[in-house]
């Protein structure tokens, strides 16, 4: 079983099931996908909201671990996102020499603000955190009681994991970057991380036609779903 988090905010609820279903539809073996709300996290996830973060799974999506039981490995991704591609040959770069994995970005944003006018916060390591593969027996200092505590560079920056050595990398086609990244017709997995083409200020933005694919084949499956129930 492929297990894969998703960020989820209430601001972006159809990026999260358009992702979704991107991945079901792909995939050639069970992959079972947790969204990471902070309504489910009652009792486990007590920060304060952090005027710099953008999301409100800013610094929730370190719980993967601990939701995992620190047992075997699982996916973490935004939600602001769509898979072109098989995740079960993303599922198949786990190493196990490394803590995590991931596609290590050099991202340095020029602009002051990104979607929905949230601080485009600028620091080491910016974005590699937005697609991981956490091998969760390894990543045990990530309790609730750290990543309710740490700082935000302490996490995004890996710093719990005390030795960058442990962090494995990815190919950068599985975490395009739109509108940073050189366009990439055949990426594997998009990120719109200034916008995603659901807001209107990012409608015509690189693989904004990917995304309305994909969303509109979702719609299809659901239509078919509910002619079948009336049927």
């Amino acid at each position: 079983m492929i297990r894969v988090f998703i960020g989820f905010d209430t601001r972006e609820t159809v990026a999260f099931h358009v992702l979704s279903h991107s991945i079901h539809t792909h995939a050639s073996q069970p992959v079972s996908i947790t969204p990471i709300m902070l309504t489910q996290l009652n009792g486990i996830f007590k920060r304060e909201v952090n005027p710099l973060q953008s999301t409100q799974f800013s610094f929730s999506r370190f719980l993967t671990p601990y939701l995992s039981n620190f047992e075997g490995w699982s996916i973490f991704m935004d939600c602001d996102m769509v898979v072109t591609e098989d995740i079960a040959k993303l599922w198949a770069m786990r190493d196990d020499r490394y803590a995590v994995m991931c596609i290590k970005h050099d991202h340095n944003p020029v602009e002051e603000t990104k979607f929905l006018g949230a601080i485009q916060t600028k620091y080491q390591k910016k974005n590699w955190s937005s697609v991981m593969l956490f091998n969760n027996a390894k990543c045990r200092a990530l309790t609730p009681e750290y990543v309710n505590t740490a700082t935000g560079l302490e996490l995004h920056q890996f710093k719990w994991l005390g030795d960058d050595a442990l962090i494995g990398e990815l190919p950068i086609t599985w975490n395009h970057l739109v509108g940073y990244n050189p366009p990439n017709p055949n990426a594997a997995l998009i990120h719109y991380t200034l916008g995603g083409p659901y807001f209107n200020e990012y409608i015509d933005c690189e693989h904004a036609d990917t995304w309305f694919k994909a969303k509109e084949a979702m719609q299809a499956v659901t239509q078919r779903s509910q002619d079948s129930a009336v049927a």
